[in-house]
């Protein structure tokens, strides 16, 4: 029997998808586990896989054409199959039907790939700094029905014909972009993806609509802008306004002296040059970070508040969040306690640039059990992050910093980081985060511990 295609559900309020790109034709050879196409959600784009090895017989969506979850993309005629046999059984059209849209058996809290309700911060690549960000689900909608989408042919102002790629229009509609002001850089002056995020208001003679969170720009008195909220911004803020609705949070801050950790790290570095290597203070943070959970394991657990059921890992599975526009999504590095610090700094890097190229892969943005969130670039001393549910604690890092501080009968300066642990009351106890926080200070600041 031929394998069927279908567009997957992939986090738990997802209604369609966009089949972005076709990866193969109909003929090609595809392997069990091979990309064959590129599907565009609200939250991201990702590579579809095939799950079967074969013959691509039908593509039944073309790129651009939305698709709702679990009706048919393509099929595949399996070994002994024929492909023109296949091909006519769909001619009218495939046997798969859309999926009520719903959240996923296996769990019912909100797990879907990481797309970063932006808490409070970013992932900047320098000196100290560190990953961060809270995860949230799009706003719910009503399940779709299939509709295809014109030719991706629009016409500007001046009523010529403006070709553009399906997710460069995508995007377009999302940031009520007129698509005519745009010059295309791609193939015989298509638009693509990259024309539309380099976009500005003042590119379309002053308009007053813009992408939501852009760049300061000066205004003159009177002036207003209206922003129009992407979907992306949608959902980070549906998910972080339920967050702290549902979540009762509190908060213990503590002061962290990483002065010798900062020095072994320059030492380290020297070591590492030759191959390219240079860790971040934010490596050995995430390294401390998955010691004294499983030291705590209440800490790196998700609780399911529909069973009332907490469930511990013995994995540290970290969330790193990665700025792209109009919002950040977060890979997850998973299993980072069994990782050396150059592990962590390797597998780091290349989530960041997978992530900022929407390439991951869904089991590389979900499960998340831990989530760390800095401002330390910013300059920012201290501050309080939002949780993730169903996570139960995210911790915030402010800037690794001289102070002035008290040695014996001494005032001395020392490189001083404040970070302030946010927990889930339903879970946590005062004095369980009390004890983290003292376990990751003893850790961070006699760097040894972390080869313990």
């Amino acid at each position: 029997m031929p394998s069927e295609i279908t567009m997957p559900q992939l986090s738990d309020t997802m209604t369609e998808g966009t089949l972005v790109k076709w990866k193969k034709k109909e003929g090609d050879k595809v392997a069990s586990g091979e990309e064959i196409a590129e599907v565009e959600t609200d939250k991201a784009t990702m590579p579809m896989e095939a799950f079967d090895a074969g013959t691509l017989a039908v593509m039944a969506i073309a790129e651009g054409g939305k698709v709702p979850v679990g009706g048919l993309v393509g099929v595949i005629a399996l070994a002994g199959e024929k492909v023109d046999e296949v091909k006519k059984k769909y001619a009218g059209g495939g046997t798969a039907k859309p999926q009520e849209a719903k959240t996923p058996v296996i769990e019912k809290v909100a797990d879907q790939q990481s797309y970063v309700v932006a808490s409070h911060g970013e992932i900047h690549e320098t000196g100290a700094d560190m990953h961060n960000a809270s995860r949230g689900t799009e706003q719910e909608v009503a399940a779709a029905t299939a509709v295809v989408d014109a030719p991706v042919v629009h016409h500007g102002n001046g009523g010529g014909r403006v070709f553009v790629s399906p997710l460069a229009r995508r995007i377009a509609e999302d940031k009520k972009i007129d698509l005519g002001q745009l010059k295309g850089t791609g193939p015989g002056g298509r638009i693509v993806q990259k024309d539309v995020l380099a976009y500005t208001p003042a590119d379309n003679g002053g308009a007053k609509v813009a992408a939501a969170q852009p760049l300061a720009a000066p205004m003159t008195s009177g002036q207003k802008t209206v922003i129009a909220m992407t979907k992306m911004r949608v959902a980070i803020a549906t998910a972080l306004q339920r967050s702290k609705q549902n979540v009762p949070h509190f908060y213990e801050s503590i002061d962290i002296d990483v002065e010798d950790l900062s020095k072994l790290r320059e030492r380290l570095n020297a070591k590492l040059e030759k191959e390219k290597v240079r860790l971040s203070i934010a490596d050995f943070i995430s390294k401390g970070v998955a010691a004294a959970l499983l030291r705590h394991p209440v800490l790196n657990s998700r609780f399911d508040a529909s069973k009332n059921e907490v469930t511990q890992y013995g994995d540290v599975n970290l969330g790193l969040a990665v700025s792209i526009p109009d919002g950040l999504i977060v890979p997850v590095l998973r299993g980072v306690q069994g990782m050396g610090l150059k592990e962590i700094r390797q597998r780091s890097v290349d989530l960041y640039d997978r992530a900022r190229a929407q390439r991951l892969k869904r089991e590389e943005q979900s499960e998340a059990t831990f989530t760390i969130s800095s401002l330390g670039s910013f300059g920012i001393r201290e501050f309080s992050a939002i949780i993730n549910p169903p996570e139960v604690g995210i911790l915030a890092v402010g800037a690794a910093e001289k102070r002035a501080v008290v040695r014996g009968d001494a005032i001395v300066a020392r490189t001083m980081m404040t970070v302030t642990l946010s927990c889930d009351h339903r879970v946590v106890d005062g004095a369980t985060a009390a004890d983290f926080l003292k376990t990751l200070k003893e850790i961070l600041e006699e760097p040894a511990m972390l080869l313990v």
